[in-house]
């Protein structure tokens, strides 16, 4: 009996019998679609195998951020944490999160846009399932109205056309402000929005090469340039300073609406085949977009990376972005994965968007200082809006970087110092 004994006790301490280890897991609170596709995938992932329990706690948006920083201090982060792609580099120069190379295969890196990944330093630190694109949405039948073209990813507009467009539909009387931009958003849609205006007139909010660079840069000749056209619309009337709604282009107030794809399922809805998703216009080095949402990274307290990271490997799976997109209506961030949606496949009805995020999108700068460099271009475009002059606006967003830049000691790229040395 003894051997029969010895069996059935290796069976009951066997590996494969053993309790999953847990995961943890915190994202912050968002639209009821974006959670239950997130709990679908959680339970799609528990019932694949038997080694790891992923299980999740949704805190607020409004304090997400700070319940991180207050676990880091007394080391109660959990494994996996949910971060705004722009603010990766931050966490990581915080020691919040380690790297992820090493720990997914690059087979299941590779297929991913720049929507779907999060770097620092070079190291890819997150990755996501989904991104949105902006888009100038209008409808077809307006435009012919005017006399205007669609515009296209072979022939976006140019500024001067765009400008021209806008000042016809102004002149019909028809447009109070023919442009929505999204006056009523703050915080990081200026960012997200606006910078890459600055990318297509090859410039930039800071140098990407070093990391360190603002001045000549972010008030460049070009920036410079962006930030005037960007005024003259709200001086010209084109474009309302302070909208007391976000209704006007589907109420047939504006000709033109600046926005994001989150918008797509809605303007479908509504207008049909009448409806068309734009480029943004091309101010010399090609249309530009922002790239990147909400990702995952693991954390530096974490005990099982191994655990965490074959869930993020299972997230980025094309059955599983594929999975989202469907609940989310999110842009998918591999190929393969919009191959397998309704909308997004070649052919599909968003198809455009996914087109948008593979050929324009460009990733807000890798580095820690990102949150302040956000804040600084957001106060000079508002200022800018409000008829403050573009040089002195930018070149005031530029002292308050790159003071900022110093007294964070470069957020850990390197420093020159005086004689070449660094």
């Amino acid at each position: 009996m003894k051997p029969v004994l010895a069996a059935v006790l290796a069976v009951l301490v066997s590996p494969a019998l053993a309790a999953p280890v847990e995961i943890r897991l915190w994202r912050h609170d968002t639209g009821d679609a974006e959670m239950a596709a997130g709990r679908a995938a959680v339970d799609r992932f528990n019932r694949s195998q038997p080694r790891w329990r992923v299980t999740v706690e949704a805190i607020p948006q409004g304090s997400y951020t700070e319940s991180i920083t207050a676990a880091s201090m007394v080391g109660q982060l959990p494994c996996i944490i949910a971060m705004d792609q722009p603010t990766v580099p931050n966490f990581a120069w915080a020691g919040h999160v380690r790297t992820l190379d090493g720990l997914l295969p690059a087979a299941a890196v590779a297929p991913l846009l720049e929507g779907g990944r999060g770097t620092y330093k070079g190291r890819l630190y997150s990755v996501g399932q989904a991104d949105v694109v902006l888009a100038l949405f209008a409808r077809r039948s307006q435009l012919a109205a005017l006399g205007a073209r669609v515009a296209t990813m072979e022939q976006p507009y140019t500024p001067a056309e765009f400008h021209g467009i806008l000042a016809a539909a102004k002149r019909t009387g028809r447009f109070r402000f023919p442009l929505d931009l999204n006056g009523r958003f703050k915080g990081e849609w200026y960012s997200y929005a606006f910078s890459p205006w600055l990318q297509s007139a090859g410039t930039d909010l800071i140098d990407r090469a070093s990391y360190l660079r603002v001045d000549g840069v972010l008030n460049s000749t070009a920036a410079i340039g962006v930030g005037q056209y960007y005024g003259r619309l709200f001086r010209d009337r084109l474009a309302e300073r302070h909208p007391a709604d976000d209704k006007a282009f589907e109420q047939g107030r504006a000709l033109f609406h600046y926005t994001g794809s989150w918008k797509a399922r809605e303007y479908s809805a509504l207008f049909g085949d009448d409806l068309v998703a734009m480029p943004p216009p091309d101010f010399g080095h090609g249309p530009k977009i922002g790239a990147a949402s909400w990702q995952w990274g693991i954390t530096n307290s974490c005990r099982h990376p191994d655990g965490a990271a074959a869930f993020l490997g299972h997230l980025v799976s094309p059955a599983e972005i594929a999975a989202a997109s469907r609940m989310t209506g999110l842009v998918p961030v591999s190929a393969e994965g919009a191959a397998l949606t309704e909308h997004y496949r070649p052919g599909g009805a968003w198809r455009v968007y996914f087109d948008y995020a593979k050929r324009y999108a460009v990733p807000r700068p890798a580095t820690p200082a990102y949150p302040a460099l956000s804040s600084a271009f957001e106060k000079a475009m508002a200022d800018i809006r409000s008829g403050k002059d573009a040089a002195e606006a930018l070149d005031e967003a530029v002292e308050a970087m790159e003071h900022n830049i110093k007294r964070n000691n470069g957020y850990g790229f390197a420093v020159r110092k005086a004689g070449g040395g660094s």
